[in-house]
């Protein structure tokens, strides 16, 4: 179903058109309102109990993974996708002469830590060439050989939208024996997305973008297997069995809290964020990740076909995400390009040789033909 704009949840000015959510999501009246309360909650310290530390971090738990289809107690609190991405790479094995998948131009964060994790024991990176034929699923199979101990992706290209079967990649690599790392960042929210089809070893997210929240908060999923073998990539009192009894938490405990309790950032029990964080996600799971697919694709949709009539060109349909668009034009854009849009208060990024197009329930079709319009003058 599509869904009503929804501009009046957020603080944009009529004359802003904002094509930019997979830079970074504006945040709503009731996000913003959900993070002022709990950050005022520190000049009252003394009505700050022992169990706050707890309920709103669980709290934040349970929305993620019903947004996921997971169960509360899968999900870590961490401070960034990077902090997830570490964590899987500390924890997947690989051993002198393995190697680990992951794609062209695929986002720094997701790429660090592998040639780190392959550069400690002597392993390699395979990286797959982005595919002429667009399709990227095919391509990483194709990539699969006996050395590859780990695969490391995204759902979507976060240049272009190229999006990647993750549930066909996950087969493949189970009837292989190879672990799965995933980066949704640039999905989650705004594509639909189960752990229960994909099975991923580890999967993370930051919540600034799609998951419509603040900066400097993420989540990560962990899999079964690894709440029971894994370990953190630092250690502190609040993921350790017992920490709610703050007066025996110097009875130290080698035994970790519950689930994936253990990989959690210390501080995790962030007043301001993370219930600002949890809003985004309710109102999320309030729009239905089906319902803000559909509306974000018919707009790329329009964009797509308006943008071809100016000679610009994207990904086809049925190899892109729908909430993303990569437009690009023969011989490239002038560097100025995305400052020029701006100026005529048109936001949008560029990435690589692409301007990158990512509307959000607060677009509508009157966004799409000022973009248009914009964009065949700079041409």
């Amino acid at each position: 179903m599509k869904l009503k704009n929804k501009r009046d949840l957020f603080e944009i000015p009529e004359d802003i058109t904002y094509l930019n959510c997979a830079y970074m999501s504006p945040l709503m009246h009731r996000v913003v309102e959900a993070g002022k309360k709990g950050l005022l909650r520190k000049k009252r310290p003394w009505e700050i109990e022992p169990q706050d530390f707890f309920t709103g971090s669980d709290a934040l738990r349970d929305a993620f993974a019903q947004l996921i289809n997971a169960d509360g107690e899968d999900i870590a609190i961490v401070p960034a996708a990077s902090y997830g991405i570490s964590t899987a790479a500390k924890n997947l094995p690989l051993s002198e002469g393995q190697s680990i998948v992951v794609v062209e131009d695929q986002f720094p964060s997701n790429v660090y830590p592998w040639r780190e994790k392959a550069l400690s024991v002597g392993g390699l990176v395979n990286v797959v060439t982005r595919p002429l034929d667009e399709d990227w699923t095919q391509a990483v199979i194709n990539s699969i050989n006996e050395t590859t101990a780990i695969v490391a992706l995204p759902q979507c290209h976060w240049t272009d939208g190229g999006l990647f079967d993750l549930e066909r990649i996950s087969s493949f690599c189970r009837s292989h024996d190879i672990a799965l790392s995933v980066d949704v960042t640039q999905s989650v929210g705004a594509h639909p997305l189960d752990v229960r089809r994909i099975e991923p070893d580890f999967l993370t997210a930051a919540s600034y973008k799609w998951l419509m929240g603040p900066y400097s908060l993420g989540l990560l999923y962990v899999s079964k297997r690894w709440q029971r073998e894994g370990q953190p990539i630092e250690h502190n009192w609040i993921h350790r069995k017992g920490a709610e009894d703050f007066g025996g938490i110097v009875e130290y405990q080698d035994e970790f809290a519950p689930g994936a309790r253990r990989f959690d950032v210390g501080e995790r029990s962030n007043f301001a964020l993370v219930p600002a964080a949890e809003e985004g996600i309710r109102q999320i799971l309030d729009w239905g990740v089906e319902n803000i697919a559909e509306t974000t694709s018919e707009l790329t949709d329009s964009i797509a076909e308006k943008a071809k009539g100016l000679g610009l060109c994207s990904i086809s349909r049925e190899k892109r995400a729908g909430h993303y668009l990569g437009l690009e034009a023969e011989g490239g854009f002038s560097q100025n390009v995305v400052n020029v849009l701006a100026h005529h208060k048109i936001f949008v990024s560029m990435r690589g040789t692409c301007i990158r197009v990512t509307p959000h329930v607060y677009n509508d079709e009157a966004d799409v033909d000022r973009f248009i319009e914009a964009i065949s003058k700079v041409l």
